[in-house]
C-alpha cells in the first residue's frame, strides 16, 4: 500500500480501503499513507484518504506532518486540500509554516493566517 501511495494510485487505496484497510496505516518509519500520497505530491489519492478519515495531523517518527511534506515538496494542490481538511500548520517540527517562511511561500503562509 504504501507503494500505492508514493504513486498516487488511488483506486489501488480505495480497493484497500473498502476491503477495511487501516486509513492510517504506518511503515517502519511512521509515515501513514497519507504523508507519503502529500510528500509525493498526489492531490486525488491525499482527497481520498482525508474522505476516507486519515489524520491530517499525524506526524511520522521524524516528527513531520503531512502538510510540512507538502509544503517542503512545493505541492500546492495538496496543501490546499490538507488545510482546506483542517491541517495543523504548527504540528511537528519543523512545522509547516516553518517550511513555507524557510522557502518563501508567503502564499502557503496566507493560507492559514486568515
Amino acid at each position: 500500500m504504501f507503494d500505492a501511495a508514493r504513486a498516487g494510485d488511488a483506486d489501488t487505496l480505495a480497493a484497500f480501503l473498502d476491503a477495511g484497510g487501516p486509513v492510517n496505516l504506518t511503515n517502519g518509519t511512521g509515515d501513514t499513507l497519507l504523508m507519503l500520497a502529500a510528500y509525493h505530491a498526489h492531490p486525488g489519492a491525499v482527497n481520498l484518504l482525508i474522505e476516507r478519515g486519515a489524520d491530517v495531523d499525524r506526524l511520522n517518527d521524524r516528527g513531520q506532518s503531512p502538510l510540512a511534506g507538502a509544503v517542503f515538496k512545493g505541492a500546492e494542490e495538496v496543501v490546499r486540500a490538507l488545510v482546506a481538511a483542517g491541517a495543523d500548520p504548527y504540528v511537528g517540527y519543523p512545522t509547516a509554516d516553518d517550511a513555507a517562511r524557510m522557502f518563501g511561500r508567503d502564499d502557503y503562509q496566507q493560507l492559514w493566517h486568515r
